[in-house]
């Protein structure tokens, strides 16, 4: 037996084509911004998204044809946010600066930075309705089928959620 024969060759995954690299380097920085208001954490939102594109590059030459590959990715990230959710209880507390957002011309900074500060005090089920109705812009529908919740589901979070954050910011809609 030569001993080239003695080793096994283990296959190796396909480089992913150009296109990916594309939409990694291009749709990344959306990605984790999505992903950090839903986690709440930026380390965990960098997993979250890591996660999500390893699961695209499987999918990527079917996505690829098709060319849907952000709304798969952003499906795949809030499935494995709901299935994280659902694995680990763990209550953890951010305790770290929120990261500062680049291009928000024209936003009032404190204002900003009261709402970043509120949306973390929602529990994990209500941030991500709240991102997923309000960031993403979905509809009650949309956002119940990516979570895998009803639609009633989504209406109790949603309620419930908007009406804690106008109790954490004293941003009740009067004016001032």
């Amino acid at each position: 037996m030569t001993p080239s024969a003695a080793v096994r060759r283990t296959p190796v995954a396909d480089p992913p084509s150009p296109g990916f690299d594309d939409f990694v380097r291009g749709r990344t920085p959306a990605l984790l911004r999505a992903a950090y208001l839903l986690t709440g954490d930026q380390h965990l939102a960098e997993d979250l998204v890591q996660s999500a594109l390893a699961r695209t590059h499987r999918a990527w030459r079917r996505l690829d044809r098709v060319g849907n590959a952000e709304a798969y990715t952003r499906k795949t990230m809030y499935h494995l946010q709901v299935s994280w959710w659902r694995r680990r209880r763990v209550a953890e507390v951010p305790l770290g600066d929120l990261p500062e957002r680049t291009g928000t011309a024209g936003a009032d900074p404190a204002l900003r930075m009261t709402l970043r500060a509120a949306l973390l005090t929602l529990p994990p089920r209500q941030r991500a309705v709240i991102v997923l109705r309000f960031f993403e812009d979905r509809t009650e529908a949309e956002t119940a089928h990516l979570l895998g919740v009803t639609v009633g589901t989504v209406k109790s979070q949603t309620a419930k959620a908007l009406a804690k954050l106008r109790t954490v910011t004293d941003l009740d809609g009067s004016p001032a």
